[in-house]
């Protein structure tokens, strides 16, 4: 009768089984060994971990290493959301810098209203611009005071600064200020230190040209333009702004006023001044009333 041949199976099933109680008892050896508090199996523990963990210091680079990695995606994470919090706080910080800025320029508006230095003789008072109608065929801005405070046609306004314009048109509680970027303005003004005398040309831009001066050779950049007074139109030396070139050549007012943030102006009182109720003497001067009779008279 043959044998049968033995298959591996029978035999790798036990040595399993060996293997894994053999195991389980060297664990457990190692866990009670580990656990006597004597200073015999205290000093056995010290010889074992120097002759043992040196030697499998190959084994415990993969787990030092994942330990590592793990470590260093936490502080990704935790490097990541502080980014987070950081760029909205420096959005925020942005936003304040911003509502700053806008506190400071008013605040130094109101300053400059308060502290500038104008002909005694003059007296002001400041309004609010209610509204900015500036367009490519009208520059101008509304003010909340008008005749019930006293405003009349062709008073000069400014922002504290420097000029921006005249009064044109006053209804009861509000007033219309033309500005000198606007294309029907024409102010004559005066160049310092120079003292050449120029007129400056509203082309609603905001940086003027400047016409008809008397010798160009004597103006430089940087000079400044302030109001000559003449025609009765603007009190004199009201700054304006200063002499700038143009890239082709044309000499041009950098305005000293604030055209892009108008929130106050101040229309000066001046009573000193021809009192003009039709603004179109502005450009044309009236007739002479006693002109019919100088004709009869000559006639004769």
């Amino acid at each position: 009768m043959a044998h049968e041949p033995l298959r591996s199976d029978e035999f790798s099933g036990p040595l399993k089984r060996l293997v894994v109680v053999v195991l389980v008892l060297l664990l457990i050896g190692v866990f009670i060994l580990w656990r006597i508090d004597s200073p015999r199996v205290e000093r056995f523990r010290t010889a074992v971990i120097d002759k043992v963990v040196p030697n499998f210091s190959w084994a415990m680079a993969p787990v030092t290493g994942a330990a590592n990695v793990v470590s260093d995606f936490q502080s990704y994470q935790k490097i990541y959301a502080q980014n987070q919090e950081l760029r909205r706080e420096l959005q925020q910080m942005k936003s304040w810098r911003e509502a700053a800025l806008q506190l400071e320029q008013e605040n130094a508006r109101l300053l400059d209203l308060n502290n500038v230095r104008l002909d005694p003789r003059l007296t002001y008072i400041t309004g609010v611009v209610l509204a900015d109608s500036g367009s490519p065929y009208r520059q101008s801005v509304l003010l909340n005071v008008g005749a019930r405070d006293g405003i009349l046609d062709g008073w000069a306004a400014m922002d504290g600064i420097g000029l921006v314009g005249r009064v044109s048109g006053v209804g009861e509680r509000t007033s219309r200020v033309l500005m000198l970027t606007d294309v029907a303005s024409r102010v004559p003004v005066s160049i310092q230190p120079s003292g050449q005398r120029g007129l400056i040309v509203g082309d609603n831009t905001l940086a003027p040209p400047i016409d008809f001066i008397e010798n160009n050779d004597l103006v430089r950049p940087g000079d400044r333009v302030v109001t000559n007074g003449d025609g009765d139109v603007f009190p004199a030396d009201i700054l304006i702004g200063h002499i700038a070139i143009a890239p082709g050549g044309r000499m041009r007012v950098r305005l000293a006023a604030d055209y892009e943030r108008l929130e106050f102006l101040r229309v000066l009182r001046n009573y000193g001044s021809e009192r003009i109720s039709d603004p179109g003497r502005l450009v044309l001067p009236a007739e002479p009333v006693n002109a019919p009779e100088t004709e009869a008279s000559a006639n004769e």
